[in-house]
């Protein structure tokens, strides 16, 4: 009896799974399609400015489309550059700020292992993150790359659904556009959401030292 009821409570799991995800489809879909396209949305009057001004600080012409080479070139250079600085931060977060832990920097082996699996968005951990790693290499380290390494990812699938279309893989879009919005329109108000359920149920969370909760 007891092993039927967990058979049936799993398949309950993947049927509400399977029902939210062809529920959010059509939905999200459109949405997505709108921030590849740089249509407006309920959320231009809070992030258009902030959106605009990230395009200035960076000295990003929003209008120029990139064919299928500047395109790559763009997401490599900016997976190699995030991949440099989370070793950095990795290897050195002993002289970095918030350890009240005191932690030692990463091995330079487990921090390139860790670096390379966050910037490729596969999140491999061979480590105890609580025991090993300080709330500033958690939080500039690798949260700032869930945010990164998944926006790359999506805006990759935006550029491949953009060449079906496309004449020769011309008018790719803009990496550098597409990794803006998908941050500010997709994945900052999931990440809000998400947050304030977890803050609801009582997630602990603290800048402090280990907490007994």
């Amino acid at each position: 009896m007891h092993v039927s009821a967990m058979n049936a409570a799993g398949w309950g799991e993947i049927a509400f799974t399977l029902a939210v995800t062809l529920a959010l489809a059509v939905p999200l879909g459109l949405y997505l399609a709108r921030v590849w396209k740089g249509e407006s949305t309920w959320l231009d009057p809070v992030l258009k400015p902030m959106e605009s001004g990230l395009y200035r600080l960076f000295g990003v012409d929003a209008k120029t489309s990139q064919n299928w080479f500047g395109y790559t070139l763009s997401m490599l250079a900016f997976s190699m550059a995030s991949f440099l600085v989370l070793y950095l931060i990795l290897r050195f977060q002993d002289l970095l700020p918030f350890n009240p832990q005191g932690f030692k920097g990463m091995p330079s082996d487990l921090a390139f292992n860790t670096s390379v699996s966050f910037v490729t968005n596969t999140n491999w951990q061979f480590y105890g993150g609580e025991q090993s790693l300080s709330a500033f290499s958690q939080m500039a380290g690798l949260t700032s790359h869930n945010f990164l390494s998944a926006a790359a990812g999506i805006a990759i699938a935006a550029a491949v659904a953009r060449a079906f279309a496309a004449n020769r893989g011309e008018g790719l879009g803009n990496f550098w556009v597409d990794l803006t919005r998908i941050s500010l329109y997709v994945l900052l108000p999931l990440s809000i959401v998400l947050a304030l359920l977890f803050v609801a149920q009582g997630e602990p969370q603290t800048l402090t030292g280990h907490v007994d909760a």
